[in-house]
């Protein structure tokens, strides 16, 4: 076998693992500076390549990404979507190479306009397609912003840009990190490596800025309320009261907090099915001057079915109606499991398709806080925590808290939880707010306004988290501004890259052979 072909196949080798490195620098492993590597290597690998190589060579590392870090998704499919193993392995399979195409046309694209010019490729064009890449994979198909390399930073130097520039600014700043590093040993040209130092300053310098004011004088008492129900029991008619009960006791014991809160659709019924219920936990709320959040189903007349965060008990309109309840709709719609994209045509193919309460209709995009015992509370129900520009945009400067309920007992003891938990952390650190997270069966823990997990409680247990969580006032950059700035760096690269562009082709033109009459 001939020199080429070996170092050819070598260098298609390599970048499976250097994309599976990736997926430990997340939750629960949380090894930082492993994403940098990572990105190295796929940067290095795709030096001097054709433009189908590079993208052969980018949906490889995207396979190593995704197969080994959204495999929890697997649990679901397998364990609750009632399939076959073959279809829920194929199924699994389409996910992850959806995934990995857009690695492979961020490489494909990195040579496409950047043939021989390295400092395009790793500092100026690369990182803007990366960035537009990461936004289109988080909008289409209602988006699956999951593994942005950002959210593997929260405890990294990079930390400090997340309340100027969210997470996408972290990414942006690990992809020029990682082009530095490339283009300094690739031209023998040390000069890259300013980069990586400036942008550590900046993020020292930022991190070193208070940006929102802690009020211990408005400190809220929490009793986060997690019932452990297991997934294949929840929904069973003659589970319905035990469960109800179970939440009830939980909560009798903590009547003393300020706000108790239960997970997502905590409660086992339609709001409709259990009136009686809820005026009674009402009622006992408001006895004990306390305020109860949970979560719930509603289906309206109309047939349409809601996933609802609901407030009983002080600071909500009056003992509690159906009609006049204070609540919170989800937003963003999980694909398949609240909504079928495509139903009409994915319906009568598959039961996966069609399952009870897969058609969920969508709250507003923007919402009022929850107001919950004199306390401003912006809420995001499980999945939609993952979208940083719909929780951005439902904080206010009179917002005191985050609030997010979820139940991530669909994926067992994968490493899917811990993720989901790393997700919302991140939020706390762009918005500068603490974050309280209720589940059925965790994470559920107190995220402060740093982003940094002050007290959880363990997996697949019963258990009640207590806690005195300190609100916070004023915004953060990124709250006021949101991504306008990227949008700005943006527009910065492309023109200076076509300015250099020009000046290379004039540079050529000028200096090519005269020909000879």
């Amino acid at each position: 076998m001939k020199k080429s072909s070996l170092i050819t196949w070598g260098q298609l080798a390599i970048a499976v693992p250097a994309g599976a490195l990736a997926t430990l620098s997340f939750a629960p492993y949380n090894y930082w500076y492993l994403a940098p590597v990572s990105l190295f290597f796929f940067f290095y690998l795709l030096q001097q390549q054709s433009i189908k190589r590079s993208a052969l060579i980018g949906f490889l590392w995207g396979l190593g990404l995704f197969g080994t870090g959204i495999s929890w998704v697997h649990v679901s499919i397998d364990t609750f979507g009632g399939m076959p193993k073959i279809a829920s392995v194929f199924l699994m399979s389409m996910l992850i190479g959806y995934l990995a195409l857009f690695p492979a046309v961020f490489g494909a694209l990195f040579n496409r306009f950047n043939q021989g010019r390295p400092f395009h490729q790793l500092l100026l064009s690369g990182p803007v397609i990366w960035l537009l890449l990461d936004w289109f994979r988080g909008w289409f198909l209602t988006g699956f912003p999951w593994l942005w390399m950002g959210y593997s930073q929260i405890n990294s130097p990079l930390a400090g840009i997340a309340p100027i520039l969210g997470v996408e600014g972290i990414t942006l700043a690990l992809v020029l990190v990682s082009g530095s590093l490339v283009a300094a040993w690739c031209d023998r040209n040390w000069k890259p490596l300013l980069i990586p130092l400036l942008l550590l300053g900046f993020s020292g310098l930022a991190n070193s800025i208070q940006w929102v004011t802690p009020a211990p004088e408005k400190s809220v008492e929490v009793a986060l309320i997690q019932g452990n129900v297991p997934q294949e029991l929840k929904w069973l008619p003659s589970q319905r009261w035990p469960t109800l009960m179970k939440y009830t006791d939980l909560t009798r014991e903590n009547w003393d907090a300020d706000l108790i809160i239960w997970p997502e659709a905590a409660i086992p019924a339609l709001e409709t099915q259990v009136p009686t219920f809820l005026q009674n936990l009402d009622s006992a709320a408001r006895n004990n001057g306390s305020t109860v959040i949970t979560g719930v189903l509603d289906q309206k007349e109309n047939g349409e079915y809601f996933n609802n965060i609901l407030t009983l008990g002080m600071n909500t309109d009056g003992p509690y109606q159906y009609e006049s309840a204070t609540r919170y709709s989800k937003h963003h719609l999980l694909p398949f499991g609240e909504f079928v994209p495509f139903g009409e045509l994915l319906r009568p193919i598959a039961p996966l398709f069609n399952l009870p309460m897969s058609s969920f209709s969508r709250g507003g995009f923007i919402q009022p806080n929850l107001e919950a015992n004199g306390y401003s509370l912006a809420p995001a129900l499980c999945y939609e925590i993952a979208f940083s520009e719909q929780v951005r945009q439902n904080v206010s400067i009179d917002t005191e808290l985050l609030l997010t309920l979820s139940n991530d007992a669909w994926f067992g003891t994968s490493i899917g939880p811990f993720q989901h938990m790393e997700i919302a952390q991140m939020r706390s650190l762009e918005l500068g707010k603490p974050l309280l997270r209720a589940t059925n069966n965790g994470v559920t823990g107190v995220v402060d306004h740093h982003g940094q997990i002050v007290k959880q409680i363990p997996q697949f247990e019963k258990a009640v988290l207590r806690a005195t969580v300190v609100p916070t006032e004023g915004l953060t950059p990124f709250t006021t501004l949101g991504s306008w700035p990227l949008y700005l760096y943006i527009l910065w690269s492309l023109t200076l890259s076509m300015i250099l562009i020009k000046r290379r082709a004039g540079h050529f033109r000028d200096h090519r052979p005269q020909e000879i009459e």
